[in-house]
């Protein structure tokens, strides 16, 4: 049905690429592409031992456009999942428009100069894939993603108006080792560290970073795992959310962090190890973070022996003719058993399995248009339905627990 050019072979591009050759009947081909051409290779050979499918890899440049155009148009590709660098987004997205085919990203653009992200960039680009006739879908993990699709599927299935939301993310897995990040590291450092924001009331509202001691947070129970810390943070999807879901009053995101995880941080970022500005050292200039990154374990190893699980999902109140009623719609990943199918951990899956699930989707029509898109902007069902048969299966309950106001 359809030709399909993954880039990135990180922790996520592995998943992609695991997912994806197991739907043969949508995924008739396969590319995997990375600017480290041995991760592809390896990811090839994994593949071919759990699946038996074949499939394709290329070394590609994702901040060359031009380098990325001609491996689109040499592998003929009908849609781009890009799992790459946030920071290469755009080119990428570029690229796309050049030779006329879909896009599709899990996380929003930012500029590498500076530690910020929200979907301006990206949203500048819908006339251009409009006047193109492709389509873009951004954001299409598990938060943003499938924290987005909870959304719709509860704005179109089960309310008759949404005034408060709050995503929580808890993972209660261990990896073993001392201090380590879940994806990539410089990815994830710049955005805990960034000033907290949620939407209330029409505007939006900051708080301290997490490391603050002023910062706010919780302790919520959580399915399966029970109490955990969970931190207020921003995320990505409250922006797209706060402006698709009708009758919102607030939307919140939570995030849970090991008091171990916060010392560490605590102590690289008063090093100065996070800082993202190059300095000198011996003669040569050097970025503190990507120095950092160099450091720690590389997310896409963390999965062997890593235990646990990960829970994260939607609470949600609103009306519901004229009554008041709150719903916790959630998804629990456990670690081994990501790792058993695809090599991978929960954190890596739980990103990977919705991508595969936007791409099937797009490439059976059930999802189209032209422009750029956010996940809520689709019909939410048969992603919900693609969710319990591909991995990620997920529960409604009634919610009785109290959160903070």
């Amino acid at each position: 049905m359809g030709r399909v050019l993954i880039i990135g072979a990180g922790g996520v591009g592995r998943v992609v690429a695991h997912k994806c050759a197991q739907v043969p009947e949508v995924f008739t081909d396969i590319m995997l592409a990375s600017r480290t051409l041995a991760k592809c290779m390896q990811i090839e050979k994994e593949i071919k031992d759990r699946t038996g499918r074949s499939i394709e890899v290329a070394e590609v440049n994702a901040d060359d456009v031009a380098d990325i155009v001609s491996l689109i148009k040499k592998f003929n590709a009908d849609l781009v999942i890009n799992v790459a660098l946030p920071y290469q987004d755009l080119k990428i997205m570029d690229a796309c428009l050049e030779a006329g085919v879909n896009y599709i990203d899990t996380a929003n653009y930012e500029p590498p100069d500076d530690a910020h992200f929200e979907y301006s960039w990206q949203w500048a680009y819908q006339d251009k894939f409009r006047e193109k006739g492709i389509m873009a879908v951004l954001g299409s993990g598990f938060d943003p993603g499938v924290s987005n699709i909870f959304c719709s599927y509860a704005q179109k299935n089960l309310f008759d108006e949404i005034n408060y939301v709050d995503i929580l993310d808890c993972n209660a897995g261990s990896h073993g080792h001392h201090f380590a990040t879940n994806f990539n590291p410089e990815i994830n450092i710049r955005e805990v560290t960034q000033t907290v924001r949620h939407w209330k009331d029409g505007e939006w509202v900051d708080s301290p970073v997490i490391l603050d001691p002023k910062s706010v947070h919780f302790s919520f129970d959580y399915p399966v795992v029970g109490k955990k810390e969970s931190y207020l943070l921003y995320h990505e999807e409250l922006e797209s959310l706060a402006k698709n879901i009708k009758g919102l009053r607030r939307i919140r995101f939570w995030m849970t962090f090991s008091e171990n995880y916060l010392t560490h941080l605590r102590v690289l970022q008063n090093v100065g190890l996070t800082r993202i500005d190059e300095v000198d050292y011996e003669g040569k200039k050097v970025v503190p973070i990507r120095f950092l990154k160099s450091l720690l374990p590389d997310p896409a190893t963390l999965g062997t022996g890593y235990t646990g699980k990960t829970v994260i999902g939607n609470v949600m109140t609103g009306l519901k003719d004229g009554k008041k009623k709150s719903v916790y719609i959630y998804n629990v990943c456990d670690h081994a058993e990501a790792f058993d199918e695809v090599g991978a951990q929960a954190v890596s899956y739980t990103t990977g399995v919705p991508a595969m699930i936007t791409a099937m989707l797009v490439l059976k029509g059930m999802w189209k248009g032209t422009g750029v898109y956010n996940m809520e902007q689709f019909d939410p069902d048969p992603f919900m339905d693609a969710l319990n048969k591909y991995g990620l299966p997920w529960k409604q309950e009634e919610f009785n627990g109290e959160l903070p106001e």
